[in-house]
């Protein structure tokens, strides 16, 4: 039996459900593609190293998400909405990597 709980919920095909302000999502897609980073402030990309371990991820209030994984959605996406603690929904588009609109807020308020 496992206690682990979850800091982020999946819906449907492509959102990710930001759940536990405590911890920070580090999300995964694709070797080649950017990693994000989903805080209660918002979402913005990840420029430090991914822990390499859940152990090293908590000690740094983090939980790796990778998004290609059979228990998330199996296979990498192009698109992903990320739903955050900060009440907004953002959109990142991965065939928009290194363009302003590689992240954007999608909707304000989505509650």
């Amino acid at each position: 039996m496992n206690n682990y709980e979850k800091a982020f919920l999946v819906s449907g095909r492509n959102t990710l459900i930001h759940k536990n302000k405590k911890m920070d999502l580090v999300v995964v897609n694709d070797d080649n593609d950017p990693n994000i980073v989903v805080t209660r402030q918002g979402v913005k990309l990840f420029t430090e190293a991914v822990p390499t371990n859940r152990a090293e991820a908590k000690e740094r209030y983090m939980e790796v998400v990778d998004i290609s994984s059979s228990d998330v959605f199996g296979e990498a996406k192009t698109l992903l909405f990320i739903q955050a603690i900060n009440n907004k929904e953002y959109k990142v588009d991965y065939s928009k990597t290194g363009t302003d609109l590689f992240i954007r807020i999608h909707q304000e308020n989505y509650i």
